[in-house]
């Protein structure tokens, strides 16, 4: 089974509809709005003048809104046809950054300079079978003292059904999970059919890989809610924090780390 091709090929599609999707707000978007949260961004702090990588860029909005702070940003996809409208998107906004169509683990083979930070968030790991690569290549990109930021959906969402009714997946990886859906997150009601092959993961496993690679946790924290309505069955209790709401806040949603690539104390 071709993982990369079958997700790649879905990603393709679902750039075209997330692009007109009212999730995205492109119109807002091109206006200045950042599409960045508070989640991340108070684990990235300043980055005027960084160099920044950006793993799973999807179409570059998250990429953009970095050099929008003053980085200088690299964004990587596994889908080519994202890359070609986040190159596009960064003209239309008039903003500079590179961008590099490439699957993830060969992304060393693409990309020569090493970065003050590697950032990733939100529904990204899911689509990796190795964590331990992927581990690797957040090191092999950092420079010495390099920072890893890292927002994601918290693995117990993946134990659930769509409904959040029942549990109906393993919480540790137990292999490849491979599903033909119908619509997209962004847009519940698009007719798009396409087949996903993704794996569960674990905090313990994504923990124990950076530590494998010689990153050491500096923050580490875990959310009720999430910064996007993107689950079945959701409510916004405040401006931007959605829950599911027949769950409340009994569930976790999101989590986050700062990692830093450094010799521990």
């Amino acid at each position: 089974m071709n993982y990369q091709e079958i997700n790649r090929n879905t990603w393709n599609k679902k750039t075209k509809v997330h692009l007109e999707s009212a999730f995205y707000d492109q119109a807002g978007f091109l206006k200045g709005k950042s599409s960045l949260n508070s989640i991340e961004l108070k684990l990235l702090g300043d980055v005027r003048n960084k160099r920044i990588l950006h793993l799973q860029c999807h179409f570059g909005q998250d990429t953009i809104s970095l050099a929008r702070m003053g980085a200088q940003v690299t964004g990587v996809d596994l889908a080519d046809e994202a890359i070609d409208a986040a190159k596009k998107l960064a003209c239309d906004c008039g903003v500079k950054a590179t961008f590099v169509a490439c699957d993830l683990y060969d992304a060393p083979k693409h990309i020569e300079e090493k970065f003050d930070i590697v950032f990733t968030s939100y529904g990204t790991i899911g689509w990796l079978p190795d964590l331990n690569r992927w581990a690797g290549i957040v090191q092999h990109f950092l420079k010495p003292s390099g920072q890893f930021i890292f927002a994601e959906f918290h693995p117990v969402v993946w134990m659930f059904d769509d409904d959040f009714k029942t549990v109906g997946y393993n919480y540790f990886n137990d292999g490849p999970i491979v599903e033909t859906c119908t619509g997209t997150y962004a847009d519940r009601d698009s007719d798009l059919i396409s087949e996903t092959v993704n794996w569960n993961h674990g905090i313990g496993e994504v923990l124990s890989a950076l530590f494998a690679h010689g990153l050491y946790i500096e923050e580490f924290e875990e959310f009720d809610y999430s910064p996007y309505s993107c689950f079945k069955h959701t409510e916004e209790y405040e401006p931007g924090k959605f829950r599911i709401k027949h769950l409340a806040n009994k569930l976790p949603l999101v989590y986050a780390l700062k990692a830093s690539k450094k010799t521990r104390p």
